[in-house]
Formats: C-alpha cells, structure tokens, sequence
C-alpha cells in the first residue's frame, strides 16, 4: 500500500525486504517519481557502506530509503551525505534528543557511540540527471541481542531522548526533515549545509587514521571540511582532502 504525505512523499512499508535501497533501486529504474519512500519492519540484507551488513531488529529499529531525482551533476552530489546527516540530527532534535554529534562523513552519533548510518548510492548521467537512494538505519530503542551481535557502540534514539517514542512520529518527522533538505540541496547545492555540519561535527580537531579501499591508510587531524564535503586533515607535512574512507580515532 502507497500512502501520500501532506509534503509530498509517497511512502510504501512492508514488513520484509531484502535490502531497502535495492527494492528502491528498482522501483527507480521502473520510473518511481522522486519523493518515494521505502521502509521495512525487517531487511534480511541490510547493507551499510563498503558492503558492510546492517543489522536491524523489528521493532526496535527504522530501516527505510527515499529516492530523489536531482537534475544536478554526480559531482555536485558530494557532500549529499553530510546534508543528510544535518537534516536527521536536526529531526532528533525536534523528538527531544540531545548530545548528538556527527562522523564524517555517515553516522549520526549519541555522545561516542553509533546512533544512525546512512548509505548514498547514486545513478544516472555524469552531467544529470541523478537518481540518488538514501538509505538510513536508525536505532529507536536498546536491543541488548544487537549489541551482542556488534563490534563497535551503539546508542539508541529513547535513551538520547529520556523517554519512549512512537516509531510512526520518528519517521514522520525524519521523513519531513529530509524533503526540507532535498528541496534546499537541489537548489542551492552542499553550501547550506558546511556551517551546520561543522557546528554537529563530533571529532573536529582530533587526531584520526582515515583506511582507504586500497589498504593504505592517512593519518592527521581533522581541521574541517571543503566545500564539496571531502574530510581536511591536517597531516603534519600539509592539509589533504578526504573524499572517501573509513574515518577512526587514533589511539594513544
């Protein structure tokens, strides 16, 4: 079943899918307007970046995907990301949550450990126009069987807010924010969003070791962004741009 929103998503929920961005992936190549909204009770194959597994638990989770059509170049889409990350902290924010940060360039962070992911895959012209897939995976309450499953910390979304949530409310106000941003994006570009995400970055200034798909590994102090989004790190011998990477804290 496909309901309308009153700010113009069109919004399908099933209680099980393989992979959110996949079934939306091909709702897209089918001719799915932009503005359509996937979510699903349970993904049995849950991706994160880098092909990574995501582990979602019904009930206890959101996992959705909204498909966007942007008449901009696929190099324009860089720090597409990052303005999702600010419009979803910024929906938090309105449910009550406080003590958010942001990680470069995906995760939305409560205090040091992993509240939500978000996956980006694109398709399309290099020139436009790009259908972009958003995918997010968010924690809504403690699920103690998750944590046993995970190797790194994660927070849930009732904790960050000191009460219980309605998961129908979150997506609602989730699923608002974002428009906002997509709206704002397709206009004016990543722009609008560099000051805001530097104000929720949660790791500025700290000494990090970026691990890149080839193996090799940078390590530097995080000074900021530039204005495409990449990650600027200050490495002792001079300030290099990130574009992509698994960003970590450097012990010691």
């Amino acid at each position: 079943m496909e309901v309308l929103t009153p700010y113009g998503l069109r919004v399908r929920c099933l209680p099980e899918v393989d992979s959110t961005n996949e079934r939306l992936a091909q709702l897209a190549a089918a001719g799915a307007p932009s503005g359509t909204l996937l979510a699903a009770e349970r993904q049995t194959k849950g991706r994160g970046r880098r092909g990574r597994s995501w582990l979602s638990v019904p009930g206890a989770s959101l996992t959705f995907s909204l498909l966007w059509r942007f008449e901009r170049p696929t190099a324009q889409l860089t720090g597409l990301s990052l303005a999702v990350g600010v419009a979803l902290v910024r929906a938090l924010h309105a449910l009550g949550a406080t003590g958010l940060g942001l990680k470069w360039p995906n995760d939305v962070l409560y205090g040091e450990a992993k509240l939500a992911g978000i996956l980006i895959e694109l398709s399309g012209d290099l020139l436009g126009p790009v259908a972009a897939i958003i995918g997010i995976g968010l924690n809504i309450r403690a699920c103690p069987w998750l944590k046993e499953q995970l190797t790194i910390r994660m927070a849930d979304l009732e904790t960050a807010c000191a009460r219980r949530l309605n998961r129908n409310a979150v997506l609602s106000t989730v699923a608002r924010e974002l428009v906002n941003a997509m709206d704002t994006y397709s206009r004016y570009g990543f722009t609008p969003y560099r000051q805001p995400w530097l104000a929720y970055h949660a790791w500025h200034d700290r000494t990090v070791s970026v691990f890149n798909p080839d193996g090799s590994q940078l390590t530097g102090r995080i000074v900021g962004i530039d204005a495409e989004g990449a990650l600027l790190l200050d490495t002792g011998t001079g300030i290099r741009p990130v574009l992509s990477g698994d960003v970590s804290l450097r012990k010691g």
